[in-house]
């Protein structure tokens, strides 16, 4: 099986939330993309080229188009294909999922960076800024206490755009994260982890070079594969 051509190319980073979930999104919708491993201490200069902010995800369209944030990336893969419903009616709902999303990316990810690098913010004690994480899981908790997800029976857009975020906080102190009173919170953390999708969407694959055949990588409902270039 090959990818048909031309197609997007995605230049990724594998731990990266925001890679993350742009790739989880790409995958479930069934778009065939070329993935481009990133190290970002050593940022290939196609990458620079395509998008100065030089940040991951960055998806390059054989047009020349680009997208540099993941929520970009992930709503366009989903308007193309939905299969699994993550965009809701795309009404009074969708915007719920982005407010989820927004706050995220506003108000939690700050404090989350703050308690895995106090380093990088002069802080010598990490304790505040995971307290202050806190009051979001808190949050995300209450709502997982009245549904499976965090919208309502089913995964959507909200849960696969914060699942990356919680996963890097409870990984920065995992005893610490499985002693608080998050019920909810864990087993919907335990079973992002446990899916099919994750682990696909997790496969290691080494660094991108220019003189490399592509790699490629698409979904479907039954079956998520790397395809080989």
């Amino acid at each position: 099986m090959t990818a048909a051509a031309p197609c997007p190319v995605l230049y990724s980073f594998r731990r990266c939330p925001y890679a993350m979930r742009a790739r989880l999104a790409l995958l479930v919708s069934g778009q065939v993309c070329e993935l481009r491993e990133v190290v970002l201490k050593q940022k290939p200069p196609e990458l620079l080229q395509a998008s100065p902010k030089a940040t991951v995800p960055v998806l390059v369209f054989a047009d020349g188009q680009v997208l540099d944030q993941s929520l970009d990336i992930m709503l366009w893969a989903l308007k193309q294909h939905d299969p699994e419903h993550w965009l809701l009616d795309k009404g009074d709902a969708l915007n719920a999922a982005l407010a989820w999303v927004a706050r995220c990316d506003e108000e939690f990810k700050p404090q989350l960076d703050r308690y895995k690098y106090p380093h990088r913010f002069g802080l010598v004690d990490a304790a505040p800024a995971s307290l202050s994480g806190a009051v979001f899981l808190n949050a995300l908790n209450d709502e997982l206490l009245k549904h499976t997800h965090l919208l309502g029976e089913g995964l959507s857009l909200a849960d696969v755009g914060l699942a990356p975020f919680v996963r890097q906080f409870a990984h920065t102190d995992p005893v610490w994260f499985t002693q608080q009173p998050w019920p909810a919170l864990q087993q919907w953390l335990t079973r992002f982890e446990a899916s099919d999708l994750y682990a696909q969407a997790m496969k290691k694959i080494a660094p991108w070079q220019s003189s490399q055949a592509p790699v490629y990588f698409c979904g479907d409902l039954t079956a998520i594969k790397y395809i080989a270039g």
